[in-house]
């Protein structure tokens, strides 16, 4: 057997007569149509588009009068056509796209999903150094629009009235270090537990009263001029039943009673003669 330039084995004219004469007995020695004489190498085949038939099996490639036990090299199969590989081709193209159209997808959702600020739970807007009076009336717009938010931060914001806010689920509100000068420029705030208005202008309890029907538990008012006023922590804790500490400091026994100051009425008499 010598091979061919197609990888394919074919007969020499090596072999005994006696093997040739058994094979064609057999008739099973059929040369291909494509098979000529060569003078040097006995028989060989023209080698055969292997680019085009490498995907296909032996029995399939036409014109070919080769059987199985005559072929000894490895299958040689046919290739996909021009069309399919373009429909492949197309597929591949069609899958990044989809694959890359999902990643900006997923990175535009999550873009969004960050910059759903309405429905935050937890939200910091401190130091938006709102200088101009417009930028502090867009923020309070802004505020207006949190009915989500749990825990938020405004520290540090300028920030002068509030009570055109609503916060309806607000636990815990930061206005450290802004312009507040009265408890009634506090945004409505129905369910706080927790409230710091430390460092403000705030020198009266006068809307006080407002929190009285929420859960607040812990009131911070350090650093304002209320805090000097004559029974200020009494005053505070008698108004807030819920409230468990103040500034910072938990309810002291001493706390718990409100003195007043009773001033006697002076009675005038009028009399007519």
């Amino acid at each position: 057997m010598s091979e061919s330039s197609s990888g394919v084995n074919t007969l020499s004219n090596s072999l005994p007569k006696s093997h040739l004469s058994n094979y064609s007995e057999l008739g099973v020695a059929h040369l291909p149509a494509s098979v000529h004489q060569s003078p040097d190498s006995g028989l060989a085949s023209t080698p055969l588009p292997s680019s085009r038939f490498r995907f296909s099996s032996w029995h399939h490639l036409p014109q070919c009068d080769l059987t199985g036990d005559q072929l000894t090299c490895p299958r040689v199969r046919e290739g996909p056509s021009d069309e399919e590989l373009f429909q492949r081709k197309v597929y591949s193209l069609c899958v990044e796209q989809w694959k890359k159209r999902r990643i900006e997808v997923g990175q535009t959702w999550e873009e969004r999903r960050k910059e759903n600020w309405e429905n935050c739970v937890e939200l910091n807007l401190s130091y938006q150094d709102l200088g101009d009076a417009f930028q502090r009336e867009n923020f309070v717009r802004i505020l207006r629009r949190l009915i989500r938010v749990e825990k938020l931060q405004l520290v540090n914001n300028s920030l002068e009235n509030l009570s055109s806010v609503r916060l309806p689920r607000c636990r815990i509100l930061n206005l450290h270090q802004n312009y507040l000068v009265s408890l009634r420029q506090l945004p409505k705030l129905p369910a706080v537990e927790q409230l710091c208005i430390s460092e403000n202008a705030i020198s009266s309890l006068e809307g006080l009263d407002a929190l009285k029907s929420s859960p607040l538990r812990s009131l911070n008012l350090t650093l304002n001029p209320v805090t000097f006023t004559q029974d200020y922590r009494a005053r505070v804790f008698s108004s807030l039943p819920n409230l468990e500490t103040l500034d910072g400091v938990p309810l002291l026994p001493g706390d718990q009673t409100h003195t007043r100051l009773h001033f006697p009425r002076i009675a005038r008499m009028c009399n007519i003669l």
